[in-house]
């Protein structure tokens, strides 16, 4: 049965179970202090919104989702899928965004694609379905699946604060490349989820004291 975070205490309850069954979890969660459940909206918005955000500042892209979103009412797939690309260049998206969106809006529309049933599969094939669907990398997937959906065992494997919170955490010689990120989080399955919430919390936790003890803002 898969696991979902779709609140605060179901985090929460998911992370004890992490450190009670790996204690090497238990400095980890010392040093970030319980992580917050981060979540965004589901379905097409969701995954628009970070398509449209890839790659960009996290000023540009807030601005391009602005307009996008004052432009459209409701922003959904039949207005995507309708909407003439050079309209949709004008508000900001890129060529290469705007050919992923509408492949995703016509996948929808032809119910080739169902983006709420990936809550209930397994993780790691709820990934790839959709890194299937052209322009959709393993980082966005993950983030889809664990920020929009609440999938409790989504494994960001390719997120460089995960990695290199492993890395510190665990104190390993090199940051894990995304391969590598597999096994080390085979530990943690069917909770994958909870434990990418905690090394972000830890990641930021360590830049954190860092940059007090370097004197920095």
């Amino acid at each position: 049965m898969t696991i979902h975070l779709e609140s605060q205490s179901d985090l929460e309850e998911a992370v004890h179970t992490l450190v009670k069954r790996d204690p090497r979890l238990k400095p980890v969660l010392d040093v970030a202090g319980m992580p917050s459940l981060r979540r965004r909206e589901p379905g097409f918005l969701g995954l628009a919104h970070i398509v449209c955000g890839q790659q960009l500042s996290t000023a540009s892209a807030a601005a391009i989702w602005g307009r996008l979103s004052a432009a459209f009412d409701p922003f959904d797939h039949d207005a995507v899928r309708r909407a003439r690309a050079d309209r949709l260049g004008r508000l900001g998206l890129s060529a290469a965004k705007i050919k992923t969106l509408k492949n995703i809006a016509r996948e929808l529309a032809a119910e080739r694609l169902n983006l709420d049933v990936l809550a209930e599969e397994d993780a790691d094939a709820a990934h790839h379905t959709l890194i299937a669907l052209p322009g959709i990398g393993p980082w966005t997937a993950d983030v889809y699946l664990l920020f929009c959906l609440g999938h409790g065992d989504a494994w960001p494997a390719g997120d460089l604060a995960v990695q290199e919170g492993i890395r510190i955490g665990f104190g390993l010689k090199a940051r894990p490349t995304e391969k590598q990120m597999t096994p080390l989080a085979e530990p943690w399955r069917p909770l994958r989820g909870a434990a990418a919430h905690l090394w972000w919390s830890y990641y930021r936790a360590v830049k954190k004291r860092e940059g007090v003890i370097g004197g920095k803002a």
